[in-house]
């Protein structure tokens, strides 16, 4: 038997609408999982450009890689700046 060739898969490649990324997102949040959350925001970076959210954020390229890859430790506000940047926001809402 032919042993099987498998890539890894990148989320990224497949946000290309505002519509997917905010999909995305929505659902990631739905979990609840920290460190998935952080990816996501991370995935939703690299599908629309990792140097212009970097330049809009004033935080340098690899740094956001690195912090917005599983199992990086970004601050706060560099989410905040980010997600600002990937136009959304964050906003509290009552859980049912």
């Amino acid at each position: 038997m032919k042993p099987i060739k498998t890539t890894v898969w990148d989320p990224a490649k497949y946000i290309e609408t505002e519509e997917d990324a905010a999909i995305y997102l929505e659902e990631v949040f739905k979990i609840g999982e920290p460190d998935l959350i952080i990816a996501a925001i991370g995935d939703v970076a690299r599908a629309r450009g990792m140097t212009k959210i970097a330049d809009n954020t004033n935080r340098g390229r690899e740094s956001l890689y690195k912090s917005l890859s599983h199992g990086g430790n970004p601050s706060f506000e560099t989410i905040m700046k980010v997600l600002t940047s990937l136009g959304f926001e964050l906003r509290p809402t009552p859980v049912s």
